[in-house]
């Protein structure tokens, strides 16, 4: 019996091909011409008013780990609710059950200590 991988994998290998093979061709094969006003930062609609290696606040740094531990919490949420009818059918539901709830008790734990640290005042 063929590994049911083998489509996922084979799928993987054409996207990045065709994407070496786009983004290659159009860099070797389309046309340059740089001048001043096209090389210039443009950001927004509007021309750039400061030095790009400027320092931003930590503040944006934790908005993103935030971002990544809530959107965490749907990847795992909404397919464990989508086959917890087969656990209950199976007699695993409690263990599966449990383990959903110490998952959200350790997230509610990082987000309890984030509004603790101010982490979403905006001051």
């Amino acid at each position: 019996m063929a590994n049911p991988y083998v489509p996922v994998l084979i799928s993987i290998v054409i996207a990045v091909v065709f994407s070496l093979v786009f983004v290659g061709g159009s860099r070797f094969l389309g046309p340059r011409r740089p001048t001043a006003t096209k090389t210039s930062l443009f950001e927004c609609g509007m021309p750039g008013r400061f030095h790009a290696e400027q320092r931003f606040s930590v503040k944006f740094y934790m908005v993103a780990v935030l971002f990544i531990l809530f959107d965490l919490e749907a990847v795992f949420l909404f397919p464990w609710s989508v086959v917890f009818r087969q656990f209950v059918e199976e007699g695993q539901a409690v263990l599966v059950f449990t383990e959903m709830v110490v998952f959200l008790g350790v997230l509610f734990l990082g987000w309890f200590y984030c509004l603790k640290r101010g982490a979403f005042q905006w001051d």
